[in-house]
């Protein structure tokens, strides 16, 4: 069977298959380089399983409290030494993202200190964690107060801003680097280390957090690399490599993942508890493949920034900018563009693609959201996947793919989704 027609079988009609080819013809040098920055960073990860000796006994199952944990023990200090970084909390007990967030927070924030974010408004879920959005055991709530300042109209951060916004209970600074359900560009490692070390010149005893999500092995650099007192991320997004079935991470000095290990757990306990449960394996092996698995989600966001943008669509980034992060924004300008396109991606799924994603009021979201995910771990973003809350400008938030070549089925069959919806029409 010829390769068309395989993909007429999967639901791409001829036109949309030969649209798709004929834009990837010309990003060969792009993929090329997504290429070469995955070999660096494979050569990062196997350096650090190689100086910690992980040997067969790191995958051993511990249950109950977890005591002597060497397995556990000993992915920390992987982690440490691929993010650089003086020690690290890698842990089952993290459940996402949003909670290795408000571990670090609610860790290294009292009583009386304020947050202050750089970027202008949070990510949707960490509103409720900061008390943005009233809730029950916000920041807030326990006298942590929470200021921010805007990003310039260009999206890059207004450092005029910024000294006026550090006061002497400015504490902790939070920094995302992707762009959340905005439509500004990422941030480089470099731009954050920059802001870093201007917020550390204004204050020096600041610390600064930046969460990583979506942000880990796409460049040579981490933030950590460049200054940032703790790194945050989700194991099932970039480093869980799409085999971790939950989880997250802490990198960053031992004073804030000390006292991390102490919220997560109990004070007096920190890091001495936690059981691993049996999930070592696909941690570590997990790590291992996320720098190949982390360049495919790459060319597929590459791929679907050349084919939207071609066909007048706004995207961010652009099709020829580089990439910080693994995410692509693409603004539909309408709901039904939105829904169309997450139901394409759940189409090209291997699980769950007989079901239509509708939009719901989510938890932790001030708007409806529509989520597509035909995952093998439930949420994974690492995944193929897309979503985006249903309120102007109508932009869907595109990551993930295992594989290039599933990302790839998951763009096309997007595209084919808007053109039976008369929402796109394909060039002659």
């Amino acid at each position: 069977m010829e390769i068309k027609a395989m993909y007429e079988q999967l639901g791409i009609s001829r036109a949309v298959y030969e649209y798709g080819e004929r834009v990837l013809r010309d990003l060969r040098p792009r993929f090329d380089a997504i290429d070469q920055m995955a070999e660096f960073n494979q050569g990062k990860v196997i350096a650090a399983m190689q100086k910690n000796r992980v040997n067969a006994t790191h995958f051993a199952a511990t249950t109950g409290y977890g005591y002597d944990d060497e397995g556990r023990a000993n992915l920390e200090r992987v982690y440490a030494d691929v993010f650089h970084t003086e020690a690290a909390l890698v842990r089952p007990q993290i459940t996402c993202g949003t909670h290795a967030l408000a571990v670090a927070l609610s860790a290294n924030l009292l009583p009386g200190d304020e947050l202050l974010s750089p970027v202008g408004a949070p990510y949707d879920t960490l509103e409720e964690v900061i008390g943005i959005r009233q809730s029950q055991c916000s920041l807030r709530e326990y006298g942590v107060t929470y200021a921010q300042a805007e990003l310039t109209p260009d999206g890059a951060f207004d450092y005029d801003a910024i000294r006026a916004a550090i006061n002497d209970r400015t504490k902790l600074i939070t920094i995302q680097r992707s762009k959340g359900y905005a439509t500004r560009p990422s941030f480089s490692v470099a731009q954050i280390g920059e802001v870093i070390a201007f917020c550390k010149q204004v204050k020096p005893d600041v610390k600064v957090m930046v969460d990583n999500c979506y942000g880990e092995f796409v460049e040579a650099l981490e933030p950590s690399d460049l200054g940032a007192d703790m790194v945050v991320g989700s194991l099932i997004k970039n480093p869980g490599g799409g085999l971790a079935p939950i989880g997250g991470y802490i990198c960053g000095t031992r004073e804030c993942v000390e006292r991390c290990a102490y919220r997560l757990s109990a004070p007096g306990l920190g890091q001495e508890v936690g059981a691993n449960l049996g999930l070592m394996p696909a941690f570590y092996q997990g790590l291992f493949l996320s720098p190949t698995v982390v360049a495919g989600a790459l060319k597929g966001a590459v791929f679907a920034a050349n084919i939207y943008e071609k066909l007048g669509f706004a995207c961010v980034p652009g099709a020829s900018e580089d990439r910080h992060d693994i995410i692509q924004a693409v603004t539909l300008g309408s709901p039904e563009g939105v829904i169309a396109f997450c139901q394409g991606i759940q189409a090209a799924a291997p699980v769950d693609s007989y079901v239509t994603p509708e939009p719901w009021a989510m938890p932790g979201y001030d708007s409806e959201v529509i989520m597509a995910a035909g995952c093998f771990v439930q949420g994974s973003s690492i995944e193929l996947s897309a979503d985006g809350p249903i309120r102007p400008p109508y932009a869907v938030y595109f990551q993930g793919g295992l594989t290039w070549y599933h990302a790839k089925l998951g763009i096309l069959m997007s595209l084919q989704k808007l053109v039976e919806a008369g929402l796109v029409q394909l060039p002659e």
